[in-house]
């Protein structure tokens, strides 16, 4: 059923519906030696610490048009962050109609919509293969709102927000609101695709998969960088200094772990 915005916004008291943003990033790294991983995991940690996420979910809170109530941080030893944002409602200043249409959300930006009681998560998860000099940072951003704003609007900052090879993005809709004459909503805004999203000039750089179940209020993309210059997964060095078959080795490698990562099982080896 397609719904007006004038049936959106009349619903018996307040909106019920719990909506989730998952947004999982993964960068790829080739690193030769044990100095070079210890490296890479340190560039990481640096570059992707506590104090940096909360400024991230910060922003997604002014995107959304949260109130900050908590904030709980955390860097961890050998590595890894973690990043908790307990939000509530913000003050609506306006909320403009067209945030009901499937289009990329803002950059940072004087965005201000209803939220109720809500939080934003991010955990990262820096590794590496002992053997196959493969490096990977992955993190984990969840944006889970209930009100009238959906979480997909964040989509476009995060995205910029990280260095991004692989990308896996879910987007549900749990429990339901009501109507002013009673009836049960599932949903409060027409869904197709997360690609939807995107901005074009994203979409055109990626390989996209979509498994969307819309009758469960159940959306899910996945992306994969096209293009590959095997300069932007070496550490500390470019691929000059490597031999043809060492840069084909290593690209053979490090495509692998791309495609497994992105379609989701071990890829074997012939």
């Amino acid at each position: 059923m397609k719904l007006s915005h004038e049936k959106r916004i009349q619903l018996h008291e307040f909106n019920n519906l719990t909506k989730t943003l998952s947004f999982n990033m993964y960068d790829i790294c080739y690193t030769r030696t044990k100095k070079e991983r210890e490296a890479y995991i340190e560039y990481i940690d640096e570059q992707y610490n506590a104090e940096r996420l909360a400024a991230i979910l910060q922003s997604v809170s002014d995107i959304i048009g949260a109130h900050v109530l908590n904030v709980a941080k955390q860097d961890y030893v050998p590595q890894g962050a973690s990043v908790t944002y307990l939000i509530s409602e913000g003050p609506i200043v306006e909320v403009p109609t067209e945030h009901f249409d499937e289009s990329p959300g803002p950059l940072p930006d004087s965005v201000v919509m209803q939220l109720d009681k809500s939080h934003i998560t991010v955990h990262t998860y820096p590794e590496y293969h002992p053997h196959e000099g493969i490096s990977t940072f992955r993190a984990d951003i969840d944006v889970s709102t209930c009100g009238e704003i959906s979480p997909l609007k964040a989509l476009n900052f995060l995205i910029h927000s990280f260095d991004t090879d692989i990308m896996t993005i879910d987007y549900r809709v749990r429990g339901f609101t009501r109507d002013i004459d009673g009836n049960k909503l599932f949903i409060d805004h027409d869904m197709s695709s997360i690609q939807n999203y995107i901005p074009d000039e994203v979409k055109v750089q990626y390989e996209m998969i979509d498994i969307n179940m819309s009758q469960n209020n159940l959306f899910h993309t996945k992306c994969k960088l096209k293009e590959f210059d095997l300069n932007n997964y070496l550490f500390g060095y470019t691929k000059e200094k490597l031999s043809q078959e060492e840069q084909e080795t290593i690209t053979q490698r490090l495509q692998t772990e791309m495609d497994e990562i992105f379609y989701g099982h071990q890829i074997s080896q012939s």
